[in-house]
């Protein structure tokens, strides 16, 4: 969540310097005729950082032994294609298939006679996002623009082990299908030749993930959800 504040907090810092700027000095403009295009294309590409929500079981509080379960966010990135139609002056639609790399932590705790000791099930995931956004954008000053993103996606986690045998392993397996909301933010800065955007999004999965089997590491545990952020930059 720190993370995530840095980077809103430097956006805001830069877009509020910017317009100012922009306000005092008027500058010639690039790209003059870009926004008028009918649907234009680009890629993006970034980092993330996702993470779980656990709605975790009643029975762990009668167990004797587990004592805590912690959900570890880790870095990973992303890159995908972009495909922009404009349906108004300040409203665009947008399909960005992307490949996201990514992995999670689940840190188990466990009481054994009052000697505490950690097993970290580690989660790694290669997904293959379908979102659709709806991008509202402000009015133009000189050479960039704010922006804010609402929208929803469809993913497919491609390494999902739910379906193999984790041979007596007792894997944390997820399952393949998740849907998503998203919402971000970002600005577009027109360049002599392109455009270039950073943007940050934050998500929130909506399906239970957990593929659940007799071990303690999903029998405690009820539901199972992504959460986390993507910081992408998108060349127009």
């Amino acid at each position: 969540m720190n993370s995530i504040l840095k980077y809103i907090i430097l956006l805001i810092i830069i877009l509020t310097s910017l317009s100012t700027t922009a306000q005092e000095i008027k500058r010639p403009q690039n790209l003059v005729r870009y926004d008028f295009k009918r649907i234009h294309f680009g890629f993006t590409l970034g980092i993330n950082q996702l993470n779980f929500n656990i709605k975790k079981d009643a029975s762990i509080l009668e167990n004797d032994t587990l004592a805590s379960i912690l959900p570890i966010s880790q870095n990973g990135f992303n890159l995908g294609i972009v495909s922009n139609l404009r349906i108004g002056r300040y409203t665009d639609l947008r399909f960005i298939p992307t490949l996201v790399f990514g992995e999670r932590h689940l840190n188990y705790s466990f009481n054994n006679n009052g000697i505490y000791t950690q097993k970290i099930k580690k989660i790694e995931s290669t997904m293959i996002d379908f979102p659709i956004h709806l991008k509202y954008k402000s009015a133009r000053y000189n050479n960039f623009r704010a922006y804010v993103l609402l929208g929803v996606k469809y993913s497919l986690d491609i390494a999902s082990k739910e379906a193999i045998d984790d041979e007596g392993q007792e894997m944390v397996k997820l399952k393949k299908n998740d849907i998503m909301g998203e919402i971000g933010f970002g600005i577009d800065f027109y360049l002599e030749y392109f455009k270039f955007s950073p943007q940050i999004k934050l998500t929130h999965g909506i399906i239970n993930l957990l593929a659940k089997d007799d071990t303690i590491y999903t029998s405690s545990i009820n539901k199972l959800t992504t959460n986390g952020w993507m910081l992408s930059f998108t060349f127009e």
